[in-house]
């Protein structure tokens, strides 16, 4: 939401304008002081391929562009209750370069950590960084409980090993997390005064709006980029998600939409044959011999929906190292191979702009998680249920229907819970959401890009003077 895709992106590419809406946001104070089956939703955020050097290279080198203490806080497992349960620690990134302090009203910049490594988003977020300078501002960026090295019960192991374990594991959790950092923080820098500004993107995005909106006195303002709040529950049609990401595959190319639409049916049907896991085991240089199509459908899929969440018109590293407009460059691969070249040969060729971009993959893992994401897909099936679904006509995936019993059933054999699909919008809201932001909301910034597949569930008009929308349509 997943789903950056990242805050940062977007952001870069609005500045100007996002940094206008900004200064009147903190205007009083800028002077002193100067983010056809069963398909649960798309984690926001992608997977890795195995790669000949590890991941966390890329992040050691951005790291020299951005520097950050790393600290810890000790946070409570169960902010809604009084039972006496184990804390845990909770990581965060701080950075005082700029701060002009308390006595000059210095902002406190806070990203709204995602379901992932905060380091990552903190390397990735670079809009904040960019305007730190310009307001005095304190960078701060939270670990979202369950996720990096914000582990309650002292690893990951425990942490997921049942229900009991992971129903800490809540939006509601995580934003009473950050609303207690920051009055923690403030108070030990006798910083009360200090204004607090989110920023998130994706997942990000959502927890940035809604702290805005249930602790309007612990934050002045959010920037919500790509965060799709009206994602649940009937609220935005279930196809919305993948006929976005098809359209942009179309735009480029009508061609290559046609040829991945073609490319299930051929998927499945060498999948059926003699030995035909083999081959496609060959075809796409996987690391070991593929157990099912589905697994391999999978890994496709999430390629061309997370292309389509980065799709920026610069290279960009954040999901993967890409060129600018990349879903182009995957049509172009797609489309330009020798006449004599198969369907899946011409789908592994475009699927390797995002998978193989560098050129420094041996082979393929279906199933890395070198950020450890696997938590969202807890979240996805208890109170995070995004119904989604693929049209027959606009969308270039297999067609399916949003079916909430089999989505049911998932979730009861992976988690023994049964999910919540209301919660969400009796927590935060979303229905009639005009309606209730004009009244009820102020000091929101909702930023997107139209060729992000999550802009369908945004929003993309301005609702009031301090609900602002902007809309980057290429």
């Amino acid at each position: 939401m997943p789903k950056t895709r990242q805050q940062n992106q977007n952001s870069l590419y609005l500045s100007p304008v996002i940094t206008i809406v900004i200064i009147s946001i903190l205007s009083p104070l800028s002077l002193a002081a100067q983010p056809s089956k069963f398909r649960r939703a798309p984690r926001f955020v992608g997977k890795l391929p195995h790669l000949t050097e590890p991941p966390q290279r890329q992040q050691r080198q951005q790291q020299q562009q951005y520097r950050y203490e790393t600290r810890y806080f000790e946070q409570r497992l169960d902010h809604f209750s009084f039972a006496d349960l184990p804390t845990f620690s909770q990581r965060y990134l701080i950075n005082t370069d700029h701060w002009v302090g308390p006595n000059r009203l210095g902002p406190i910049f806070l990203y709204c950590g995602n379901e992932g490594d905060i380091e990552w988003f903190a390397v990735n977020s670079g809009f904040v960084w960019d305007i730190a300078p310009r307001f005095g501002a304190m960078l701060v960026f939270p670990e979202h409980r369950y996720y990096g090295e914000s582990m309650p019960y002292g690893s990951t192991e425990v942490a997921y090993q049942n229900a009991t374990t992971l129903s800490y594991l809540t939006a509601e959790q995580a934003l009473a997390d950050f609303a207690v950092f920051i009055t923690n923080l403030k108070q030990n820098l006798s910083a009360e005064a200090s204004p607090v500004v989110l920023f998130g993107g994706s997942y990000g995005g959502m927890l940035a709006a809604w702290m805005r909106l249930k602790y309007p006195h612990i934050a002045i303002g959010a920037l919500a980029s790509s965060a799709p709040i009206l994602q649940f529950e009937d609220i935005v049609p279930p196809e919305t998600f993948y006929n976005i990401v098809s359209s942009d595959f179309k735009r480029e190319s009508a061609s290559c939409f046609n040829t991945i639409k073609e490319s299930w049916g051929e998927l499945v049907s060498v999948g059926q044959k003699e030995n035909g896991l083999l081959e496609l085991t060959k075809t796409f240089h996987l690391c070991r011999e593929l157990n099912s199509t589905e697994d391999l459908a999978d890994w496709l899929e999430s390629a061309y929906s997370y292309l389509a969440m980065v799709d920026y018109p610069y290279p960009s590293d954040f999901m993967m190292p890409l060129p600018g407009y990349p879903i182009r460059e995957v049509c172009k691969k797609i489309d330009n191979a020798p006449d004599a070249t198969s369907i899946l040969e011409r789908i592994f060729e475009g699927v390797s702009v995002y998978y193989n971009y560098t050129g420094n993959v041996d082979c393929f893992q279906l199933d890395d998680d070198p950020h450890g994401l696997d938590g969202w897909n807890w979240q996805a099936c208890t109170e995070m249920v995004m119904p989604m679904s693929s049209s027959r006509d606009k969308s270039m995936f297999p067609a399916y229907d949003y079916n909430y019993s089999s989505f049911k059933e998932e979730c009861w054999n992976d988690f023994n819970v049964i999910p919540r699909p209301r919660w969400i919008t009796t927590e935060f809201g979303g229905h009639d959401i005009k309606s209730v932001l004009k009244l009820f909301g102020s000091n929101i910034i909702f930023s997107n890009g139209l060729l992000d597949p999550w802009s369908g569930g945004s929003v993309l008009q301005n609702l009031s003077e301090t609900i602002v929308a902007l809309v980057t349509e290429e």
